[in-house]
């Protein structure tokens, strides 16, 4: 069965990523997955998994904030799947501190891994799909806290809105080559990174774990629960597939109603 291209999908260990990377595999694509050395044997789990699907898969990892690991990262890849067709840059991390107790440390982290790291995939992955001359799909992850800033979360809501215009400048010099960038943009979704969320706020307030999460399924929207990763590899299928040629520059959310735009 031939392959409808190759997909590289970053922090796909667990996750949005790895909800991601087997959509994306189911919908015919060969993927490789990439995350940082302390999730080696997630990344080998979901590499088993694709191929149990009928695709080829290969493992990556790199740190996604430093740049000749990226290049690296992409050149490997191209070597292993003779190409690269889509680009998710999907690895993040967010710290929960109010922002009087944010360290400049911990705002550098943020910066970059969320922001450098996504614009060392725009920028590698654009380079190599401009060279095969065959257009492509980058994909990057923003999210509710790119649209809209929310308290204990600066530094993050800071880097996802630096994902927004990072994509919209993307689209601009790529698009011309027939490459579109875009972004997803995920209001609450149960993972383990919301998970670390909800207990952060727990801590913060002596209120108990889970009870933010349940709140926000209850006034967060008006369809009254959260998101699963799986909805996000639903609109990340159709963003990297040809359907969508006519989108991009777009951060697009995803988020149950917690807002309109």
């Amino acid at each position: 069965m031939s392959s409808r291209g190759i997909a590289l999908v970053t922090g796909a260990g667990q996750g949005i990523g790895k909800a991601i990377a087997l959509r994306l595999a189911n919908d015919g694509l060969d993927v490789a997955v990439n995350d940082i050395p302390c999730n080696t044997k997630n990344l080998a789990q979901v590499v088993d998994e694709i191929k149990a699907i009928g695709r080829a898969a290969s493992s990556h990892i790199a740190d996604v904030s430093i740049e000749n690991e990226v290049k690296n990262m992409v050149e490997e890849v191209v070597r292993v799947h003779a190409g690269l067709d889509v680009m998710v840059a999907n690895a993040g991390v967010c710290k929960w501190a109010s922002i009087p107790d944010t360290t400049v440390e911990e705002w550098d982290r943020m910066m970059a891994i969320n922001a450098r790291g996504t614009f060392l995939c725009y920028k590698y992955a654009g380079i190599q799909m401009v060279s095969q001359g065959r257009g492509g799909r980058i994909i990057g992850a923003a999210s509710v806290a790119g649209k809209k800033g929310t308290a204990f979360t600066s530094a993050y809501c800071s880097s996802k809105f630096a994902v927004r215009g990072l994509t919209q400048a993307a689209a601009m010099e790529f698009g011309s080559h027939g490459i579109t960038v875009n972004a997803y943009a995920p209001g609450i979704i149960e993972t383990e990174m919301m998970r670390y969320i909800d207990q952060s706020h727990a801590d913060t307030t002596g209120g108990t774990p889970g009870a933010f999460i349940k709140l926000l399924k209850e006034t967060a929207g008006p369809l009254g629960k959260n998101g699963t990763p799986n909805d996000i590899a639903g609109l990340v299928s159709y963003i990297a597939s040809k359907e969508s040629q006519f989108i991009t520059g777009q951060s697009i959310s995803i988020n149950g109603g917690m807002f309109f735009d």
